[in-house]
């Protein structure tokens, strides 16, 4: 995201109304009542929307290098961490044969 859109004069992706930093509890409220607000009933955290990003990514075909190089791991062994539920619904297809 950093590359696409920038990044403010003092350094923000996304700021506060007063153009200030979120706080880590304020974004993870955010989250919470977005997804209240949108009916969600699973527990949803930036964590949650982080990991269901990479899996939708893996699923839709995506390289995990590129997965990887997006989620700002180091390791592919840290990304590979999301490929368990895409292995698991292949998994599931083959059982429907």
């Amino acid at each position: 995201m950093l590359k696409i859109y920038g990044v403010g004069e003092h350094g923000l992706v996304f700021k506060s109304q007063r153009g200030r930093q979120y706080n880590k509890r304020t974004i993870q409220q955010i989250v919470k009542n977005t997804a209240k607000k949108a009916r969600i009933r699973k527990k949803a955290t930036p964590h949650t929307l982080r990991h269901s990003f990479a899996t939708h990514l893996l699923e839709a075909g995506a390289d995990i290098r590129y997965i990887q190089q997006l989620l700002g791991h180091k390791k592919l062994q840290t990304t590979q961490i999301y490929t368990h539920v895409a292995n698991k619904d292949i998994k599931n297809l083959a059982n429907l044969l």
